[in-house]
């Protein structure tokens, strides 16, 4: 953790200088453990984890809000929370959500990958807040594979949706670009997707391509899916005047005379 917390230390100070106003890093940006039992031994309490103390310091200090993957502890002490926290630029965590979808796969004679033997589902969506962006409504990787969450937060006010990630090389391959793109075109919202990349383990290699996908469904901005000798950081504009315009022009008018409303 102190090394990841010196590669997102470093991300803060590319942010700093290229002028962002907000840095948004990756699910599970404080670790990922080739095992379930690691995966539980390691988790701290935010209070006292120096990976999160280390981050609201740096926060504080460059008076930049940052939206960062973690684990904390569930209550029963047998698995731990997959969340995602938001910093402000004071370095007050100020919103925190609970991934709702995990990624449970078991695939006869190919891999085995069951979040859910170490991990807490969440059991709400939590409210758009407003930020110096706009409005942000949190949603984790998994999560990027249901449309309703999403829809539930453009209902409620959302204007940028997260999707941090650690998603496979093969399912990143098939399907992130086209389910980032879909999740900004239906919703009409801009979409940013921090994503890991590279070899954590012998068991867990990320795709990457880390992304920014404009409500009109374009790519804002992308990064590759190679690991390189120090982390990288891409910067996209959110225009939420172009935002307007396309919402306006394009009405999507629900039919809950017929279906339930999300």
């Amino acid at each position: 953790m102190t090394h990841n917390l010196s590669q997102c230390q470093l991300l803060i100070k590319k942010a700093v200088a290229a002028g962002a106003k907000a840095l948004f890093l990756p699910e599970a940006s404080d670790y990922i453990a080739p095992s379930a039992a690691e995966t539980v031994s390691l988790v701290q309490p935010t209070s006292v984890s120096p990976f999160v103390l280390g981050l609201q310091s740096s926060a504080r200090e460059h008076r930049l809000s940052i939206n960062v993957g973690i684990h904390e502890p569930a209550q029963n002490g047998k698995k731990v929370k997959n969340t995602l926290v938001w910093i402000d630029e004071h370095g007050e965590i100020k919103h925190r959500y609970q991934k709702l979808h995990l990624f449970d796969v078991d695939i006869p004679g190919g891999p085995v990958l069951k979040e859910s033997n170490s991990v807490e589902k969440g059991e709400e969506i939590i409210p758009p807040f407003a930020t110096g962006l706009g409005n942000v409504g949190m949603l984790i990787c998994f999560d990027l594979r249901f449309p309703e969450p999403s829809l539930s937060l453009r209902r409620q006010g959302a204007q940028i949706i997260t999707y941090p990630s650690a998603f496979t090389v093969p399912t990143g391959r098939a399907h992130w670009s086209t389910l980032l793109r879909a999740r900004a075109i239906e919703t009409q919202s801009y979409v940013v997707a921090a994503a890991q990349v590279g070899r954590h383990n012998e068991k867990r290699t990320s795709y990457g391509h880390s992304m920014i996908v404009s409500p009109w469904g374009d790519v804002v901005a992308e990064l590759g899916g190679e690991k390189k000798d120090e982390p990288e950081i891409v910067v996209g504009e959110i225009d939420l005047r172009k935002m307007e315009k396309i919402r306006k022009e394009m009405p999507l008018l629900r039919r809950t005379d017929v279906y339930p409303e999300i």
